[in-house]
């Protein structure tokens, strides 16, 4: 019975030692716990900083790419000289040659000017024939699809478009018929088509 005594002091003391084995073991894990969280959040704000910067670069450069775009196109512009319509370069671009392509039911050619003119003689009469029947005072537009030809320094590019040139007649002394009157020339919409003039041209003239 003496024995007994000393034995629940060594229990006492063993399980004291285990439990504080035990507290060691938990720190330690949570400082290693802590460690990884550290490096863990360390590698995402790094690749959050690196990505950051990618996308900053991205978008830079994006910009730089719609700029330069942006300053390669010419913007398609035009003057009146008389009743002939004058394709004009901007500060640039030098033009080259010009096409033009009229609806099917005029029955004009495609033209090419490498003056950069769209003269009315290519068109006055077909346009006052398709047009005739009605009041001699008609205003409306014809749509054509222009093509332009320019440089961009030593790059040689084109634009395409369908253009709406904006015509007025007047009666006249009979029996000279009406006048053609040139009021300039607007863009309709990028791109374009013979299909897509002669729609156009069908929508405004369906009797022609």
């Amino acid at each position: 019975m003496s024995d007994a005594p000393e034995l629940e002091v060594a229990a006492t003391e063993a399980v004291a030692k285990a439990e504080a084995a035990a507290t060691r073991r938990r720190w330690i894990n949570l400082g290693e716990f802590v460690a990884v969280a550290g490096l863990i959040i360390a590698a995402v704000s790094l690749w959050m900083t690196w990505h950051d910067r990618k996308a900053d670069e991205a978008d830079k450069q994006a910009e730089k790419t719609a700029a330069a775009q942006s300053e390669a196109r010419y913007a398609v512009r035009s003057s009146l000289h008389g009743k002939d319509i004058v394709i004009t370069a901007d500060d640039r671009h030098t033009l080259g040659d010009i096409s033009v392509t009229f609806p099917s039911d005029l029955g004009v050619a495609p033209q090419t000017s490498a003056t950069q003119t769209i003269p009315a003689g290519w068109y006055e009469k077909a346009l006052l024939k398709a047009t005739d029947g009605g009041a001699d005072s008609q205003t409306g537009k014809l749509p054509v699809l222009l093509t332009v030809h320019y440089m961009d320094d030593d790059t040689p590019l084109s634009t395409t478009g369908v253009f709406d040139i904006v015509w007025r007649t007047n009666g006249r002394v009979p029996p000279l018929g009406r006048d053609l009157h040139i009021l300039g020339m607007r863009l309709h919409e990028r791109g374009g088509s013979q299909a897509r003039i002669d729609a156009l041209w069908k929508a405004g003239w369906p009797a022609s």
